[in-house]
């Protein structure tokens, strides 16, 4: 939650002219001081949106033989972004290109994205890990850090070292301002610190003493200098507040929709997601997302009924305890199977009801999907290649990958006739179907080493009857456990009472 304190006089009674002016020369002094290249992280947002502005606005002022080295821009598309803003930062960078182009300015526009094993559907449809959580918060590193981290330690690595510009401010938060004070203490010079993540980077953060009614000043009176309309961002995050204001002079008890947060809309560590609740509810111009909105409620789904979709065992096959209860491991095939019709029917709605800028969107890639389909078949050995079935069925198109059946163990009637035999047996049904499968990927080798150990490693994931079962064979493992460690002392004391003086 922000903790944003509004200034009775704006920019501390300055000027805008007057501070903008200042923070220009300051960032020609510091981009012309040396040839460390700059990185300039870029959201789509209104803080990302004027420190970049603020940057291209001083380029443009110094002579174009002082324009001597690049200005990247990056911006990191999770691939689960809020549509509009998606869209929005995509068509932004693309009008930054042009400009950079046209106007001779060093800035090059990059977007980022996760590799294709890191992103949310890989993970949570093909590997089932559940929807993410704040103690199990696996989404951020994957899907955000490590794009631009990978960016940013080439441009160090081709460079030495780099600077990167962002539009932090400390009244985003308390956190912020906590961050941001800790590392003003090792400070180069003013608002220039080191980065505590990073080697050889430093963090240079020009309105890091903003309010976000002085961002919002300066981005409706200074025109977007690369051509993409303010006045647009203005209303995208106008949309996102429940009161459909944005206001810039504003007295105490009116609220800022500075504190408007996109994100992921398949976020589940907030409660709910209010920014794309207020689009969905603004008028019929935002209905569109409301298939998003349900999906989003469904996967943030907790107690009893999540236990339901996961299973009772962890990625590995082991059983672990939290207490005397079960720590539930993956989702299931069944729930992973659910999840993937309900992403491909709603992406259908989306694009049969989205405004033209959005038709052609994709809540997941082409390139998810074969990495989904290799994960079910190869490394869970769910030999039935059910994914291009579920397309098959939700889109009313043909899956665009190759038939397996030359490398899967089991053709579908075989995999029926196995389901027949094991009676309703869930647990044996797919202990028997991943040993067939581990005979399969054996066969074909010269050397057959490690056969064994992944054949007892399939017969140990469904040695149990059910999850009651392994309930009682966890909880008498633990006591016995127990029981040993506290016989250890008396052991050794015994061992020490017989030891010769």
């Amino acid at each position: 939650m922000s903790t944003a304190t509004r200034r009775a006089v704006p920019f501390e009674g300055s000027s805008l002219a007057k501070v903008t002016a200042d923070l220009k020369e300051e960032i020609r002094e510091l981009y012309t001081a040396d040839e460390v290249p700059w990185v300039i992280g870029y959201s789509g947002g209104k803080d990302s949106t004027a420190t970049l502005q603020l940057v291209w606005l001083a380029l443009q002022e110094l002579p174009a033989e002082q324009r001597t080295k690049t200005v990247y821009v990056i911006s990191t598309d999770t691939l689960v972004e809020n549509p509009v803003v998606a869209s929005w930062v995509s068509q932004s960078l693309e009008t930054m290109r042009q400009a950079a182009v046209e106007q001779q300015l060093p800035i090059e526009p990059n977007r980022l994205t996760p590799k294709v094993q890191d992103t949310f559907w890989v993970n949570l449809i093909g590997r089932g890990y559940p929807a993410p959580r704040p103690k199990f918060r696996w989404c951020t590193e994957r899907m955000k850090i490590r794009p631009s981290n990978t960016f940013i330690r080439k441009v160090v690595r081709r460079h030495g070292e780099a600077i990167l510009v962002l539009g932090i401010r400390k009244q985003e938060s308390q956190a912020r301002a906590r961050a941001m004070a800790k590392h003003e203490k090792r400070r180069v010079q003013e608002r220039l610190s080191p980065n505590g993540n990073l080697p050889n980077s430093l963090v240079y953060s020009p309105i890091e003493d903003w309010s976000n009614d002085e961002v919002w000043t300066f981005l409706m009176q200074q025109p977007n200098p690369w051509g993409h309309p303010n006045k647009d961002l203005l209303t995208m995050y106008q949309s996102a507040t429940e009161d459909q204001e944005c206001p810039l002079v504003v007295d105490d008890s009116t609220p800022s929709c500075g504190d408007s947060r996109f994100g992921c809309w398949t976020c589940t560590l907030v409660d709910q997601d209010k920014s794309m609740a207020a689009m969905v509810n603004s008028g019929e111009e935002m209905v569109w997302m409301a298939p998003l909105l349900k999906l989003r409620d469904k996967l943030d789904v907790s107690g009893e009924e999540e236990h339901k979709l996961r299973d009772f065992r962890k990625m590995n096959g082991s059983i672990q305890l939290f207490g005397e209860r079960i720590v539930h491991g993956p989702y299931t095939q069944k729930a992973r199977e659910d999840w993937l019709r309900q992403l491909l029917e709603a992406q259908s709605r989306v694009r049969a009801d989205a405004p033209e800028y959005v038709r052609g969107i994709e809540l997941i890639t082409t390139e998810e999907l074969h990495e989904i389909r290799r994960l079910w078949v190869f490394e869970k050995h769910e030999v039935e290649d059910s994914l291009p079935r579920i397309y098959k069925e939700e889109t009313g198109e043909d899956f665009p990958g190759r038939p397996l059946d030359e490398h899967l163990a089991l053709g579908a009637g075989e995999i029926d006739l196995l389901r027949e035999v094991c009676d309703g047996d869930d647990l044996l049904f797919t202990t028997a179907r991943e040993l067939l499968e581990v005979e399969r990927k054996f066969r074909t080798m010269t050397r057959r080493s490690g056969l064994f150990e992944a054949l007892e490693k399939t017969v140990k994931r469904g040695f149990f009857e059910d999850k009651a079962d392994a309930h009682a064979y966890a909880l008498k493992k633990k006591q016995l456990n127990e029981e040993i460690a506290d016989r250890l002392p008396l052991i050794e004391d015994e061992d020490s009472a017989d030891a010769p003086a």
